[in-house]
């Protein structure tokens, strides 16, 4: 915009609150709306005091937000004004609201002047989010957070264990035929349990598999034999799978332990090279 004669300062004009005088006290606190403001230097002033205009460095100085006049007031004496001029190089503070997109340079916001609740991708996250980290996603065009929680997948395979071995035995009795130990890392996790065995029965047989969460001895059977009942003739071996899906609800350690059940009297073997084999998978919820 163009100007005829000198351009006008810009600078940062404001009226301080009024002050009271205090008998025999020559030094004041300026104020603009309650919070003390530090003017550039004295000559950047207008101060009247009883309705006469008063020389900077001489009539009064100023350090911080204190003026200081050259001689104590007394009761009576008034300040009429004090208007600070602000730096007339510079804009001082700009006004509320009156800094618009325009006004900022491109690429001149950077991450050190941001707060830490603002997305920047300065830092790296190293690890799986946890349940309460916020993503953004655009609804409809319009920004929302969400919580992890809510949009990570279910399913996903944690750890998996694998134990096999070649185990010799005859018994006519419930026997332990193999087992194996996992440490869930949530109480909402499951467990699959999938296992596979080499057996032999005595003609005209029967045997079934259990499955206990611990031993045959103190556990809890969690998958009943009878949904596995086998018979075989003389001395015919046989292979056996089944999985089953376990929710402990717990992230202490679990062995799970196949017990191998003969029934009607019946001789139940295995052996002779036959390997045993036990998997577990941790489920994640």
């Amino acid at each position: 915009m163009a100007y005829i004669g000198t351009k006008p300062t810009i600078g940062n004009f404001q009226i301080c609150d009024a002050i009271s005088v205090v008998n025999g006290q020559a030094a004041y606190t300026m104020q603009v709306g309650s919070v003390n403001v530090i003017p550039q230097s004295a000559n950047h002033m207008i101060v009247s005091l009883n309705g006469v205009i008063q020389k900077p460095g001489s009539s009064f100085t100023v350090s911080g937000s204190t003026i200081t006049f050259a001689s104590n007031l007394a009761t009576g004496d008034v300040i009429d004004f004090i208007q600070i001029l602000g730096d007339v190089l510079d804009l001082g503070t700009p006004s509320d609201a009156t800094v618009t997109a325009a006004k900022i340079g491109a690429n001149a916001v950077t991450a050190a002047k941001l707060n830490n609740d603002i997305i920047s991708g300065s830092t790296e996250l190293a690890s799986e989010p946890a349940d309460t980290d916020e993503f953004l996603v655009s609804d409809a065009g319009t920004l929302k957070r969400i919580d992890y929680s809510l949009i990570k997948g279910g399913g996903k395979i944690n750890q998996v264990l694998n134990h096999g071995a070649a185990v010799s035995s005859s018994s006519s009795s419930d026997v332990e035929m193999i087992s194996l130990s996992i440490t869930p890392t949530a109480t909402s996790s499951k467990v699959l349990i999938m296992f596979g065995v080499g057996a032999q029965l005595n003609s005209d047989e029967y045997a079934s598999f259990d499955l206990y969460r611990g031993s045959l001895a103190s556990g809890t059977k969690i998958m009943d034999g009878e949904q596995t009942i086998f018979s075989a003739a003389n001395n015919v071996r046989f292979g056996y799978h089944f999985s089953h899906l376990d929710s402990p609800s717990t992230t202490s350690a679990i062995t799970y332990t196949v017990v191998g059940v003969p029934l009607f009297s019946g001789t139940i073997m295995f052996g002779g090279g036959a390997r045993q084999t036990i998997t577990l998978m941790e489920v994640l919820a």
